[in-house]
């Protein structure tokens, strides 16, 4: 008792496919996938991209210091 059979699983399944569908569940499975592989090259971009803007973040530390320096960032109309 307290552990669930196979059979049990096969019921669970069977229900969820008769409720959402084979073709909702397809897509709700390809969404998750590329959310995943999405969440996965942001994390590793995110750790290439700290190792650039450290640099970069401590010459805006130096510059900041000054109190009559506004620090504005400029950009183009696309």
């Amino acid at each position: 008792m307290g552990g669930l059979s196979i059979w049990h699983w096969m019921i669970v399944l069977l229900v969820v496919v008769l409720i959402f569908g084979t073709k909702k569940l397809k897509n709700i499975g390809t969404d998750l996938g590329e959310a995943v592989k999405g969440f996965k090259d942001g994390v590793k971009g995110a750790s290439e991209s700290d190792t650039a803007a450290a640099p970069a973040q401590q010459v805006t530390a130096q510059r900041t210091a000054d109190s009559n320096t506004v620090d504005v960032e400029a950009k183009t109309k696309s």
